[in-house]
């Protein structure tokens, strides 16, 4: 006889909602036979949803906390706004980032079996995808975290900054997106894919090389430190930059994380900690 394993119950159970122990009994039925179980269970009018595991995520919450110099953040994804403001998926998503972090997790994969069958009731429950999209943690001595409307999180671990300023950076991290910290930072092909695209705008100008050249490197200035935290305008005050906010309180940023709902759509990462 096949071993029935709890990944083949859960498969079923994802495809017909229906109980574990009932998804069990009809695979031992069909020798692990998921579609002729299906069938069966259909017959006895125990199905009632197919399939969401597979439907698109596009909406849900981020949640964050800091324990022990330790901050973990996940996106958990639903179908609906309506689901993402459910107590129940609400109290799901803070006792996965509460578990992470009693547990010390860093691996999405950890997280996501332990919850497996947490998540797999509430797809059931709610007839609609949920998943944990993102997880990652951030560790440090001066930690802060911030949350604006449940749809973008930022985990930022800075040296030698008092609360006032690094939650005004947090909030910085929020609205402008930066990709690094330092333009020094800025990979290689994101750096070169930006360099080929400014090479054939300019080219149509029909100017010497040298002067080509100068154009390109000053768009290339401006945009490595568009898409660095330090090089970007402060958005508390505009006429500063990061960096120059920084050297003031001599302080520095050693790390963040933003996540924001919807910008990776089942994705697989385990962090995008900078």
């Amino acid at each position: 006889m096949i071993n029935i394993t709890a990944a083949l119950v859960k498969q079923l159970r994802l495809r017909t909602g229906v109980g574990f122990m009932e998804c069990k009994q009809a695979l031992i039925e069909e020798n692990g036979d998921i579609e002729l179980s299906i069938d069966n269970l259909r017959k006895s009018g125990k199905v009632k949803a197919l399939k969401k595991s597979h439907n698109t995520t596009n909406q849900g919450l981020i949640f964050l906390k800091i324990q022990n110099n330790i901050g973990a953040m996940i996106e958990l994804n639903c179908q609906t706004d309506f689901v993402a403001k459910d107590d129940l998926f609400i109290s799901l998503g803070n006792e996965i980032v509460l578990t992470a972090l009693s547990q010390k997790i860093k691996n999405i994969y950890e997280i996501k079996k332990i919850f497996e069958t947490k998540i797999t009731d509430l797809i059931i429950k709610f007839g609609e995808n949920i998943k944990i999209n993102r997880f990652s943690t951030i560790e440090g001595n001066n930690i802060y975290s911030y949350i604006h409307s449940g749809r973008i999180g930022v985990l930022v671990s800075a040296s030698n900054l008092n609360e006032n300023v690094l939650k005004n950076i947090a909030m910085h991290i929020a609205a402008s997106k930066p990709e690094f910290i330092y333009p020094s930072e800025v990979s290689k092909s994101v750096f070169e894919r930006e360099y080929n695209i400014q090479m054939q705008l300019v080219k149509s100008y029909n100017k010497p090389d040298s002067i080509i050249k100068k154009i390109v490197d000053g768009r290339m200035n401006k945009f490595v430190n568009n898409i660095s935290l330090i090089g970007q305008n402060f958005v508390i005050d505009p006429n500063k930059t990061v960096g120059q906010v920084l050297t003031e309180n001599h302080g520095s940023i050693e790390s963040f994380i933003r996540f924001e709902i919807g910008e990776i759509i089942n994705g697989n990462d385990n962090s995008n900690e900078k």
